[in-house]
């Protein structure tokens, strides 16, 4: 298979790959000081490659932070399918990118993202041991575990703004609910909190209202309601100056969700959420879950062991809190810097 390189300045190896006439794949890898990049694969119609090697660059960069946050002896890394997978989605297809993991000879594992199926790992599990999340790994769908770790975080976030982690009464606005914002609304409704939720898919929502008793929004509606937390749980960059001052408007002062890149301007809407008083989970510290559940398969998978891996997000994110609150900065920047201390540390000899 022809590889070709991309030069993008921070990043260990960009690499491309022309796997059919129609689709192309990229890998990107961040860092691997603390161990072999992991991270899914995300399948999207991207409108160019510019695009596309913005997400994959971006989501490869939070995988380092996420998984040294998590300390995961793991590094960050991301790939992205090109194409409308409802379209161009097939076995063979799979299989290609399955070699071209390959490839890359373990630098790089890749896992279950956005367009991509258990059933899809699988297949490409038979071209590369590189991966993690298949059927029979035993780890399962990892969005159950994010969706765990966010609630988690949310508790957290309870904890520290109202000085009790009890959900019970608390209203909160859900954003897509996709396998993650599905399963969270779920815990949410346990807990007895009061669940608002859109989707760009009506039914998703509709049977969100008739299985879980959620109130169900419009897209258009999602941050202008009142409530006490909103929780973006679809694609990222949502959190930017104009919906920060809708949420604001509406009452909303906790942002926590398991959306990657939720900031638009990672500086400049952190400052902004932190002048505005708002309380902000980062998310690659809150989404978590799911990697460390794919993790604990690298190593033999005990359900056990990765939930309570998974429940350390409470006292991280709290340890963040403290530290944004005393030296009066953003929680966004006091978790890259604690993350990148990790990085720069590393976990194991190269």
């Amino acid at each position: 298979m022809k590889l070709e390189p991309l030069s993008v300045i921070g990043f260990e190896q960009v690499v491309k790959a022309q796997l059919t006439d129609q689709v192309y794949s990229l890998i990107a890898i961040h860092n691997t000081n603390r161990g072999p990049a992991l991270g899914g694969v995300r399948f999207y119609p991207y409108p160019d490659e510019m695009a596309a090697l913005y997400d994959v660059t971006h989501l490869a960069e939070t995988m380092t932070y996420k998984a040294a946050l998590a300390d995961l002896p793991l590094g960050g890394g991301k790939s992205v399918l090109v194409g409308d997978p409802k379209k161009v989605k097939t076995p063979e297809l799979m299989k290609k990118f399955g070699l071209f993991v390959e490839e890359l000879h373990g630098q790089y594992i890749t896992a279950k993202d956005v367009g991509v199926t258990l059933a899809d790992l699988d297949i490409v599990a038979t071209q590369t041991k590189h991966v993690a999340g298949t059927t029979s790994g035993g780890s399962g769908d990892p969005s159950m575990m994010t969706a765990y770790g966010v609630y988690q975080g949310m508790k957290a976030c309870a904890d520290f703004f109202w000085k009790n982690s009890d959900l019970k009464g608390k209203k909160i606005t859900i954003q897509g609910l996709g396998g993650v914002g599905w399963e969270l609304a779920r815990l949410l409704k346990e807990a007895g909190a009061i669940v608002m939720a859109c989707d760009i898919n009506p039914l998703i929502v509709e049977k969100g209202v008739r299985e879980l008793g959620i109130e169900a929004l419009l897209p258009t509606e999602c941050f202008n309601v009142t409530a006490d937390i909103f929780s973006p749980c679809a694609m990222g960059q949502v959190i930017n100056a104009r919906t920060i001052s809708q949420l604001s408007a509406h009452g909303i002062k906790i942002i926590a969700g398991s959306t990657n890149n939720a900031l638009s301007h990672e500086q400049a809407d952190g400052w902004r959420l932190h002048r505005e008083l708002f309380l902000y989970a980062p998310d690659f510290v809150i989404n978590a879950g799911g990697l460390i559940n794919v993790a604990c398969e690298l190593t033999g998978y005990d359900a056990t062991q990765a939930r309570a891996k998974t429940e350390k997000i409470y006292s991280i994110l709290l340890e963040i809190f403290k530290r944004s609150k005393k030296e009066d900065r953003p929680t966004s920047l006091i978790a890259h810097e604690m993350a990148l201390e990790k990085v720069r540390a590393g976990s194991r000899k190269k």
